[in-house]
């Protein structure tokens, strides 16, 4: 992937004060118990660690940002990640935060602001100019959101990949059984979940496949069947692109617009993100499900990335629940291989039961995630053109509340 010139980062000053949704699950969930802490995890903690690492698979140098909103965070907030690397650190069982890619970085010496010391340092997911992250990024930005001790009693991890206030990267989420002898027979295909919105990074279209390593023939992950790259190229609504054309006419933007040239990188910002209106964010007189409805950026990215959070009444159909609290994490990695998934709507009895099975359950439910069948149908459904969560049309919308998170974290 070409990354935009540092030039043109400017254009994202206007996104710094525009606060990251939070999951509407995760606010149900204790975190007074769970003060946040920087990290890394000692034996305060409990002795209780679960594996959060982060792997760079794009074609360019990236610097991940990680914010930690309860437990204890894995120590640091940020740092460079060269093309085909990966960091493995831990945080607490109990942790909750998420990660997310910032692009075209340059720091000072010192890592406290940008190099030519003026403006964000990051063309795109800055957090404030500093390399060690003390506040969220800067929409937009694909985000990784977890919740390991989220709920029945901290025995379940909440986890989901968030594109309600915009989008950067192609980004994938591995669940690492670790230690936890619940998690060590669950199907990958059944957790691994995949958003990939950029124009030359997925596979052709298909209804399944490996996507690298989250990935294996006895259990292919259900793939959106539908988009290749050159829908991908164009899901974006024009006015919410971070780096606009020249107008085409009057500065209206037609729609479809297959005849005007994109840049091949160019990070799309929600509806929410824009104009944090009411309307957009599903807030004030809008936060009900009768008031707040889908809009183009909800529809179009619910498209190319069926399993990620794509509106702000998303949450309750967009989250993954798995048991948690015995010392499992996840891997986020930034463009994985393969293509998004789609794996709510092909599985999603299975994640129901996977929280609560007992040994012959389980047994139930591996047989179903290699059942081809199971996904084939789930790939006609989406061909056919049935409307989904987060579409346009006739249905009744869902609204949430806008968490302004500051994300300090205390030492």
């Amino acid at each position: 992937m070409a990354f935009l010139p540092r030039c043109l980062a400017v254009l994202l000053l206007l996104g710094n004060t525009t606060a990251f949704h939070a999951n509407r699950l995760f606010q149900q969930f204790d975190t007074a118990s769970r003060p946040p802490r920087s990290g890394p995890p000692t034996k305060r903690d409990g002795g209780s660690m679960a594996p959060l690492k982060i792997t760079n698979n794009c074609g360019e140098t990236l610097w991940p940002g990680i914010g930690t909103q309860a437990g204890t965070g894995p120590g640091i907030g940020g740092f460079e990640l060269a093309p085909g690397e990966g960091v493995d650190l831990m945080v607490s069982a109990n942790w909750q935060g998420r990660v997310w890619g910032r692009t075209n970085c340059s720091f000072n010496a010192a890592g406290t602001g940008p190099a030519d010391g003026e403006g964000p340092s990051c063309d795109s997911g800055d957090c404030q100019g500093v390399l060690d992250c003390v506040a969220t990024g800067v929409s937009p930005a694909t985000l990784a959101e977890y919740d390991l001790a989220g709920g029945n009693g901290n025995r379940q991890c909440f986890y989901d990949i968030s594109l309600v206030d915009g989008y950067n990267l192609p980004l994938g989420i591995v669940m690492l059984p670790g230690s936890d002898p619940k998690l060590a027979d669950v199907p990958p295909n059944l957790t691994n979940a995949v958003c990939i919105a950029t124009a030359g990074y997925a596979a052709p279209p298909a209804p399944s496949g490996q996507n690298g390593g989250s990935g294996n023939t006895s259990f292919p992950i259900p793939w959106e069947p539908i988009q290749g790259n050159a829908q991908i190229a164009s899901w974006c609504p024009w006015d919410l692109l971070t780096i606009q054309p020249d107008k085409p006419g009057d500065g209206v933007y037609p729609y479809p617009d297959d005849h005007i040239k994109r840049p091949t990188f160019d990070p799309c910002g929600s509806g929410c993100a824009k104009t944090n209106s009411p309307q957009d964010c599903c807030t004030g007189e809008y936060s009900d499900r009768a008031k707040c409805v889908p809009n183009m950026y909800s529809h179009q990215s619910n498209k190319v990335c069926p399993d990620a959070y794509g509106f702000p009444f998303d949450d309750e159909s967009s989250t993954f629940v798995i048991p948690g609290g015995g010392g499992g994490g996840f891997e986020t990695i930034f463009c994985p291989e393969g293509r998004s998934s789609n794996i709510l709507k092909t599985f999603k009895q299975q994640l129901q039961d996977l929280t609560s099975a007992s040994p012959a359950k389980l047994g139930e439910i591996m047989q179903d995630a290699g059942n081809l069948t199971i996904i084939m149908e789930a790939a006609k459904k989406m061909s056919r053109g049935e409307r989904s969560r987060g579409e346009l049309g006739d249905m009744g919308s869902v609204g949430a509340l806008v968490v302004v998170i500051a994300w300090l974290v205390l030492s």
